[in-house]
C-alpha cells in the first residue's frame, strides 16, 4: 500500500509539472490545450506581454491578413512561432531569427474567426506567448489563389523582387516572391508550398523560415538586420516539390 501511495504521488506530481508547462489560456480556445501539447511539448510556457503582436482585429480579406511579431524585449530568442489555432493549417511560419532581430512581418491565411498567437523561445528552452481572438469570414484557406484563376502562375513561379533600406536603428530587409502557395485543400489543386528561406549576407547565415501552406499567396516578409549590415543579401528558398528559388539584394 505504501508503495502504491508512493507511485500515485509521483503520478500527480508528473501530471502538475505537465500541468504547469501549459498554463490555461487567456483567450479561452478550444484548441488550446491540443496546440500547444504538439507545438511546444514539455518545454514551460509563460504568456508574456513582452511579446508583442499588431493585427487587424477584423479580417477583411481572409487570404492575406498582415501580421507584425516583435520578441525584442526578450533576450536571447532563438525561436518564433505563428500560431493560428482553428486553421487546418495552424502553424504558418516557424522564425528561426539567429542575427537578425526577433521581428517579422507576412502575410496569413486564415480560415475561420480563430486566436492568432505568436510564441517566442528563448535560450532557456521557456516559451513566451501572445494572442488575440480575430474575426474572419471563411475560406482562407480552402479557395484557389488568384493566379491559380488568372492561370498565369507558372510564367512568373519563382520571381524574387527585394530591396534593403539602412536607418541608425537597422538594416530593412524586405522581399516577395511568385508563388502560389497552394494548401491541399482546395479540390483537384494539390499541396504545393514554399518551404524553406535562408537568408545569407556575405555568405554568412543570417536568418531562416520555416514556411507551410497557410501563408498568403506571393509571400512577403520584412526582416530587421544588424544596423552595419552593407554586405550583399542572399536569398535561397526552396519549395514541397524540391523547386529552388533565390534573389540577391545590394
Amino acid at each position: 500500500m505504501r508503495g502504491w501511495k508512493t507511485g500515485s504521488a509521483l503520478i500527480a506530481l508528473l501530471a502538475g509539472v505537465a500541468h504547469a508547462a501549459t498554463p490555461p489560456d487567456p483567450l479561452h480556445s478550444p484548441m488550446w490545450d491540443m496546440q500547444a501539447e504538439r507545438l511546444f511539448g514539455h518545454d514551460t510556457v509563460t504568456f508574456d506581454p513582452r511579446v508583442r503582436m499588431s493585427v487587424p482585429m477584423l479580417a477583411e480579406n481572409q487570404h492575406v491578413f498582415p501580421l507584425t511579431l516583435d520578441a525584442r524585449a526578450l533576450p536571447h530568442v532563438r525561436r518564433i512561432v505563428v500560431l493560428v489555432d482553428l486553421d487546418p493549417i495552424p502553424v504558418p511560419i516557424d522564425f528561426a531569427p539567429g542575427k537578425a532581430a526577433p521581428w517579422l512581418a507576412l502575410r496569413i491565411k486564415l480560415d475561420q474567426r480563430t486566436p492568432v498567437r505568436v510564441a517566442a523561445q528563448t535560450d532557456d528552452g521557456v516559451w513566451h506567448v501572445t494572442g488575440v481572438w480575430v474575426d474572419a469570414a471563411g475560406g482562407g484557406c480552402s479557395a484557389p489563389p488568384a493566379s491559380r484563376a488568372r492561370g498565369d502562375w507558372a510564367d512568373h513561379l519563382g520571381e524574387v523582387r527585394g530591396a534593403v533600406w539602412h536607418t541608425a536603428e537597422a538594416t530593412r530587409l524586405r522581399f516577395s516572391v511568385r508563388h502560389p502557395m497552394d494548401t491541399g485543400l482546395v479540390d483537384n489543386i494539390p499541396a504545393y508550398n514554399l518551404e524553406t528561406v535562408r537568408i545569407t549576407a556575405g555568405g554568412e547565415d543570417i536568418a531562416r523560415l520555416t514556411v507551410s501552406g497557410s501563408v498568403s499567396e506571393d509571400p512577403a516578409f520584412t526582416l530587421l538586420l544588424p544596423a552595419n549590415e552593407m554586405r550583399p543579401i542572399a536569398i535561397a528558398m526552396r519549395d514541397s516539390n524540391g523547386r529552388e528559388f533565390s534573389g540577391r539584394l545590394p
